[in-house]
């Protein structure tokens, strides 16, 4: 038996005007993991096509390894013991990061402000950036949003232009409460759709146990409808009667 070798060929477009990033980033894992890397360029549509009917392939980058094919990126991951993410599996990982960033603007914003990060100001401006960023995600496409929104939503099921105007509203509550104007306008507006929203969720989840993904991060989500759907409604009917309460 031959000995194994830290050899590997790679097959990738290198093309003017496209540089295959897929083949960038087999490149840089190949390397990293100790490969020497033959690196073949295919520097025209032709040499592509020519290459990709010769070795009976659909895709490039192509890796072999010792003489053996071992396929694009993904699967050069996998032969590598290395996880392959799957774009279908559903994720917390987009909310996570939303409200950890959200968290850091508002303590920033505060201590800016304030000379201190831990106030009440910062607690708030937590809340309200969420409701901005999350309705940023929305307004990205409103139609794929409102379209995954009337899986669940209550008022959007029996009035669809709701579903188109829910990221504005929010958004506008949003801002309105980063500023602490308006009040007569951005506590109605947070307490009417985030009551809906929080009710719509519960129903949807907790009784009906339905396994549905959540648009709260935008129609494209992999998010879970659950408790973090539930928590963005319910931190804005409490940010809604927290504002009550000072403004009454």
């Amino acid at each position: 038996m031959g000995c194994m070798t830290n050899q590997a060929t790679l097959h990738r477009m290198v093309i003017p005007g496209h540089i295959c990033p897929y083949g960038l980033k087999a490149k840089h894992l190949l390397e990293s993991r100790g490969y020497t890397v033959d690196d073949r360029w295919l520097t025209t549509r032709e040499a592509v096509e020519a290459f990709k009917t010769e070795h009976d392939v659909k895709t490039t980058p192509q890796t072999f390894i010792d003489g053996v094919r071992i396929g694009g990126h993904d699967d050069v991951r996998r032969h590598l013991g290395l996880k392959v993410a799957d774009a279908n599996a559903t994720s917390y990982t987009p909310v996570i990061a939303l409200f950890a960033m959200t968290a850091l603007m508002a303590l920033a914003a505060s201590f800016a402000v304030e000379g201190n990060a831990l106030t009440l100001r910062a607690a708030e401006w937590f809340i309200s950036f969420s409701m901005i960023v999350l309705a940023l995600l929305k307004l990205q496409d409103v139609d794929k949003f409102a379209t995954m929104f009337l899986n669940y939503d209550l008022l959007a099921k029996r009035w669809v232009p709701y579903g188109n105007i829910y990221p504005f509203a929010e958004g506008l509550a949003g801002v309105l409460m980063t500023a602490h104007i308006l009040p007569w306008l951005s506590i109605p507006i947070a307490l009417f759709i985030g009551g809906i929203g929080a009710v719509s969720v519960f129903k949807a989840v907790y009784i009906d146990k339905r396994d549905i993904k959540c648009a709260c991060v935008g129609g494209s989500s992999k998010v879970p409808l659950g408790f973090v759907s539930l928590t963005e409604n319910v931190m804005m009917v409490a940010m809604a009667l927290w504002m009550a309460r000072m403004w009454l």
